[in-house]
């Protein structure tokens, strides 16, 4: 089965990780049917074998070739079609839809630091866990305005998850199942 693992801030502050390189990085740690989804830090790929420590693994090859600490989730086919099968908004051309792919468990943290950030209640922003995965709605052009977002750079959480927005998720699923 196939892979994706999701790159934690790929493109932040400077840092910035060819897709090239993190391809080639995943295909010299034993990867197979390595390919990247965007430049966003979406590497499509199937190991070899079964490897708990998969998630580790890869980013211990990441960082000796970066020189730099990545973070990564790893999810396949059938949890990133869970995924987009959770979205509890319908699509509309003002909003964005984000998921967050994170710990397991940490989801429900998520909901509360978005419940604290946004009880000011001068946001018109959404967030909700559904099948156990976090979902964040935001007008388009407010993705880095909002209470919520202020909060995401946050220490204690900016290593615990990464998020896509549902149309990459959506075109990282198209990829695995073609």
């Amino acid at each position: 089965m196939l892979n994706c693992a999701f790159l934690r801030g790929v493109n932040l502050n400077g840092r910035a990780m060819k897709m090239t390189d993190v391809c080639e990085v995943f295909r010299n740690a034993g990867m197979q049917q390595v390919t990247s989804v965007l430049a966003t830090g979406n590497i499509i790929f199937q190991a070899k074998e079964d490897n708990p420590e998969l998630s580790e693994t890869l980013e211990t090859a990441l960082k000796e070739f970066f020189q730099m600490e990545s973070k990564l989730f790893i999810k396949d086919t059938n949890e990133i079609k869970s995924i987009l099968d959770a979205v509890p908004y319908t699509p509309e051309p003002e909003w964005h839809i984000y998921a967050f792919i994170c710990e397991k468990g940490f989801e429900e943290a998520l909901l509360e630091e978005y419940k604290t950030a946004a009880s000011n209640g001068e946001t018109d922003e959404m967030a909700a866990v559904n099948n156990g995965y976090f979902f964040w709605r935001v007008r388009k052009g407010g993705t880095l305005d909002t209470p919520f977002s202020k909060i995401l750079g946050n220490r204690k959480l900016k290593d615990r998850l990464t998020s896509r927005n549902i149309n990459t998720i959506e075109k990282v699923y198209r990829k695995m199942t073609e």
